[in-house]
């Protein structure tokens, strides 16, 4: 289903003649055909989101190199795509609802110390998902246990 959004977004930009939100999606699209070829796979929406998700992280490390090189061209049009692709994310959770979901990870793990760190991190992404990125579940991780 989300194969299918993204190929009638890439019509869209394409006639609405949006360059940005048009090699955003094919970008996108290229690393789904790529994992499909690779592995010989029909990639579905779980996957599909993991794709998206990992590409707004990197843009968002790009965005931290191009901020400091003040490249504001660079900056506009990458802020622009990491907009355009978390429309495409399911609802990113906000610091305290991921607290409250890490505590509760806590608890069920019986973690204690920064010692239980990694069955914390790996329990929380696999209930999180794509709701949050790994760089603030790892604050939040930290932040409790430390």
């Amino acid at each position: 289903m989300l194969k299918e959004k993204l190929m009638e977004d890439l019509k869209t930009a394409m006639k609405d003649k949006n360059e940005i939100r048009k090699n955003t999606v094919q970008m996108v699209r290229a690393a789904i055909l790529q994992i499909e070829k690779d592995k010989g796979i029909k990639v579905e929406d779980e996957k599909i989101i993991e794709i998206i998700a990992k590409e707004v992280k990197g843009k968002k490390d790009a965005l931290i190199e191009f901020e400091k090189a003040n490249r504001e061209d660079l900056i506009k049009q990458t802020k622009e795509e990491i907009s355009i692709l978390e429309t495409y994310l399911p609802k990113q959770l906000t610091k305290e609802e991921i607290k409250n979901e890490v505590e509760k990870v806590i608890k069920d793990v019986g973690a204690t110390t920064m010692k239980d760190m990694g069955a914390v991190m790996k329990e929380a992404k696999a209930r999180i998902g794509a709701a949050a990125d790994g760089r603030t579940i790892n604050e939040v991780v930290k932040e409790i246990l430390g």
